[in-house]
């Protein structure tokens, strides 16, 4: 059975009590965990979340009957600041010891870009170096992952390094760690240029990636005058999810699907739109 998640800073209140009982009036089965971003006692530094503070917001998660899927340590591991992709790895490497004890067994990041901030295309992201450096610092990832008996999640956006389903695949194979799993962002592949062929490039992941597919971000969007994309509210957009839930659902019928970006007033209409397609 599929299950609807949300990303916890994105319910725009911080601590396990508020978000506990803001999923529980939304209905929803959990969070992908930010730990820095939605506890205001952990910050985005190597050592600030510490075992008896996993193992206090897991309890009270698991009391509540509510679960985590992913935990987000995002970094940008191409970054031109090598101090910044530097203490990324620590606090992904620090997340990744400390998943069991936070209620799950998968951290994930996406790939970076050499744009450095924000993570936007930059030519170098389109090259064979932008790869390799990938696949060299989430072969370390994954080598930590093992020794803790968990799992790097990895997810590929138009802008960045893994750009593609085809180049995602080709990182993930050069790897070759079995305890990879894929974060499936169908709009973060998108772009002016391709988003006509949207149902082809699910087709693809979903083919590609199969049942190590962990988790499937939720999102929609509309298409500016320009040509851009730009999100909105999911149900507001373009995004067929009577079409989409039913692809995803041949391939990964218990997917854990996670709103990513939608916030406020449009959290409870996402929901519902979703239910209905379920």
């Amino acid at each position: 059975m599929m299950k609807i998640f949300i990303r916890a800073h994105d319910l725009g209140v911080k601590g396990e009590e508020n978000i506990i009982a803001r999923l529980k009036e939304l209905g929803l089965s959990g969070v992908q965990l930010v730990t820095y971003k939605c506890l205001e006692d952990v910050a985005y530094t190597p050592g600030s979340l510490t075992r008896e503070r996993a193992a206090r917001f897991h309890k009270a998660f698991a009391e509540a009957g509510l679960e985590v899927p992913l935990i987000g340590a995002y970094f940008n591991p191409v970054h031109p600041n090598t101090e910044k992709t530097e203490n990324g790895i620590a606090v992904f490497k620090e997340h990744l010891t400390l998943a069991k004890e936070l209620g799950c067994d998968i951290v994930g990041s996406e790939t970076g870009s050499y744009n450095g901030d924000p993570w936007i295309y930059h030519p170098m992201n389109r090259t064979e170096e932008a790869v390799q450096r990938v696949v060299r610092t989430f072969s370390c990832l994954c080598d930590h992952a093992a020794d803790n008996g968990v799992n790097v999640g990895m997810e590929g956006a138009f802008g960045h390094v893994c750009f593609d389903v085809t180049t995602l695949d080709r990182a993930v194979k050069t790897i070759g760690r079995s305890n990879i799993r894929i974060i499936f962002d169908l709009y973060n592949y998108l772009d002016g240029s391709n988003v006509d062929r949207m149902y082809d490039i699910l087709s693809e992941g979903l083919q590609t990636f199969g049942d190590r597919i962990c988790v499937f971000h939720i999102k929609d969007c509309v298409i500016n005058a320009d040509g851009s994309l730009k999100q909105v509210g999911v149900g507001k957009g373009i995004f067929d999810y009577d079409r989409i839930l039913s692809e995803m659902r041949k391939v990964c019928p218990n997917a854990n699907l996670v709103l990513e970006g939608t916030t406020g007033e449009d959290i409870a209409p996402a929901i519902a739109h979703l239910k209905e397609r379920m």
